[in-house]
């Protein structure tokens, strides 16, 4: 995966989001690759390992509500064998007929594979990076925003992790195709609500549909204003991106730790610089991977480029299928 190779080089209601141009996804692109080239020289520290340089006093957040914390634990994507078996495959038979009726129909494979990839497996990706439950031991990742940038462990703030990982993996979707690229964003923004309500009803026990619909409003709202702050601080400068990430993801707390909210800028920034080295195949195929906060990454020269740009088409050109079909790009 080119999500993995990067770091190894280096070691419904839901549709009023506000979508940026593929030409301004391009010049970010430039502009975020200039940011990382400006370090080539230096030494880049992980961004859990620059949190940890803090030597202040933390100070808790005052929470207005006494967070409400999960009862029991539902699937983490769903109890359907195809999402919970990764070695699950479908008969031969029932393989061929599915393989036959894409050929024979002519099915748009791009459009298909949304659900399966934008709707299940960067719907993961996007809960994953700040799951917990209590008495259970927290991922790497969410050990990362709960213990090192010390984030109240609440259900908002899961979701406020989650949603500043999808609008990460939004701003790679955005261009694509925007036929895809819209479809792949309603897949995984949908996906994310829907998951919201099964966990507010089965996991916090939030009986009343009326609340449990009043949360998802309110959810809604602070979707399309992070959104909208994050693509602002996209398209000016890091301060104004780190803005945003203070407001959201940390809660606007006047007593963050800068260090903190600089080393947050700084993962957001290499997930980012990954995603634009990725072609539209390779992640409309699922792909990426979220690089972990104690990775770094370092910027790719030509040749790690050209490298694996090639090691790309290697892989695709074993894609024979009539469901691996693709027109989507290998080389942007």
């Amino acid at each position: 995966m080119l999500g993995r190779n990067v770091a190894r080089y280096a070691s419904g209601g839901h549709r009023n989001v506000r979508a940026i141009s593929t030409s301004q996804i391009l010049a970010f692109g430039a502009r975020n690759s200039a940011i990382l080239n400006r370090f080539k020289n230096e030494e880049i520290e992980a961004p859990s390992k620059l949190a940890q340089e803090s030597s202040l006093p933390v100070i808790e957040q005052d929470l207005k509500t006494k967070p409400r914390h999960p009862s029991k634990k539902i699937p983490f994507l769903s109890d359907h064998k195809i999402e919970n078996d990764p070695n699950y495959q479908m008969s031969g038979w029932k393989q061929s007929i599915g393989q036959w009726v894409i050929k024979t129909f002519s099915i748009d494979m791009d459009k298909s594979r949304a659900g399966p990839v934008a709707g299940s497996i960067y719907f993961g990706e996007c809960k994953r990076q700040g799951l917990y439950y209590p008495n259970e031991p927290l991922s790497d990742t969410a050990s990362f925003f709960y213990e090192t940038l010390n984030l109240p462990k609440s259900f908002s703030q899961q979701y406020q992790i989650a949603l500043l990982h999808y609008w990460i993996l939004s701003v790679r979707m955005r261009a694509m195709p925007f036929k895809y690229g819209k479809n792949y964003q309603q897949k995984l923004i949908d996906r994310m609500f829907k998951d919201m309500e099964l966990r507010m009803s089965q996991e916090l026990k939030i009986s009343s549909n009326r609340i449990i619909e009043n949360y998802l409003k309110d959810y809604h709202t602070q979707l399309i204003g992070a959104v909208l702050s994050y693509d602002e601080g996209l398209m000016t400068d890091d301060i104004t991106l780190a803005s945003a990430l203070w407001r959201n993801v940390f809660n606007g707390n006047p007593n963050v730790d800068m260090r903190h909210v600089e080393a947050l800028l700084g993962y957001v920034r290499s997930q980012l610089y990954v995603l634009n080295k990725m072609s539209d195949r390779e992640f409309g195929f699922g792909k990426f991977k979220f690089v972990p906060p104690d990775q770094v990454v370092q910027p790719l020269t030509k040749a790690q480029e050209a490298d694996l740009k090639e090691k790309a088409k290697a892989e695709f050109a074993q894609h024979t299928l009539p469901s691996q079909t693709s027109s989507l790009s290998l080389d942007e």
